[in-house]
């Protein structure tokens, strides 16, 4: 899709699968089934949705999967599917891991990092060797010190071995011409959505403060979030504004709708697909 003089390509991980009560957190089941309907083993369908932008300098990789670090016993736990993956879906678009130099991860959650690093041997090192990965200082230091509630959403081996090219920022920020990057606490302290913007025209890529279109409503949080009053208070600030601009939104783990524009219908928000090319 064009956005303004830049061109915007969602790419695919494949897909796994969590549990609906983790994804709606205080939501009932009779409610959130409608949906994303839940397996025999309760769990629900989602994404693994990343972003490549193309600048006229620059090519940018928003998010990076789940990556292939896991074992048959991981893989079935969260139902992982590779009906494609990060790195194919590049090649098919004509683009090389050495080819992206901006790589921005929203959060260090297992199925947003994962492409950062790869197996090459006995080594895991960085996919992108000509990238700088961007993240919060913050995200960066709980992921390596994580609670014992959210440990098992960090795997350090997709993240720490690029930290020779990782930036660390504090705060909201600008990482080249048109795109940027804006703190939005609550599904972790230091969550960031990325902003892209080119001749009038805005996209953003909203991460899991909204994961997928049943997110939408105010209330609907998931139970992983750390800080679930301040995802509802993001909330209530951004989405009216992103349906006021007619912004578009990139969901990270809709399974069926990749992007959309926000709109109020009824005094509600809700999201209009948009034609996708991919």
């Amino acid at each position: 899709m064009k956005l303004g003089d830049f061109e915007l390509r969602v790419l695919s991980d494949g897909t796994f699968a969590l549990d609906g009560g983790q994804m709606f957190g205080v939501v009932p089941k009779p409610l959130w089934e409608k949906k994303l309907p839940a397996d025999s083993r309760n769990r629900v369908r989602l994404a693994l949705r990343c972003l490549l932008v193309e600048t006229s300098k620059h090519l940018a990789l928003i998010e990076t999967g789940i990556g292939d670090k896991f074992d048959a016993k991981y893989a079935d736990i969260y139902g992982i599917e590779k009906s494609t993956t990060l790195l194919a879906d590049l090649k098919r678009v004509g683009v090389r891991p050495e080819d992206i130099d901006i790589v921005i991860s929203t959060h260090l959650h297992f199925d947003h990092c994962g492409w950062n690093t790869r197996r090459e041997g006995g080594r895991i090192i960085p996919t992108f060797p000509r990238a700088r990965y961007f993240i919060q200082a913050g995200e960066w230091e709980h992921a390596l010190h994580p609670t014992a509630r959210d440990q098992a959403s960090y795997v350090p081996e997709s993240f720490r071995p690029a930290e020779p090219q990782t930036e660390l920022l504090e705060g909201n920020q600008e990482i080249v011409p048109g795109i940027r990057v804006e703190v939005v606490s609550g599904h972790t302290r230091d969550l960031q959505c990325v902003w892209i913007e080119s001749q009038e025209e805005q996209a953003c890529f909203i991460s899991d403060l909204v994961p997928t279109r049943a997110h939408l409503p105010y209330s609907w949080v998931t139970s992983f979030d750390l800080y679930p009053l301040e995802t509802l208070a993001n909330k209530e600030r951004l989405l009216p504004q992103l349906a006021e601009q007619e912004t578009l939104v990139v969901f990270p783990h809709d399974p069926d709708v990749p992007w959309a524009r926000l709109a109020k219908e009824d005094g509600k928000i809700v999201a209009r697909p948009v034609d996708s090319p991919v």
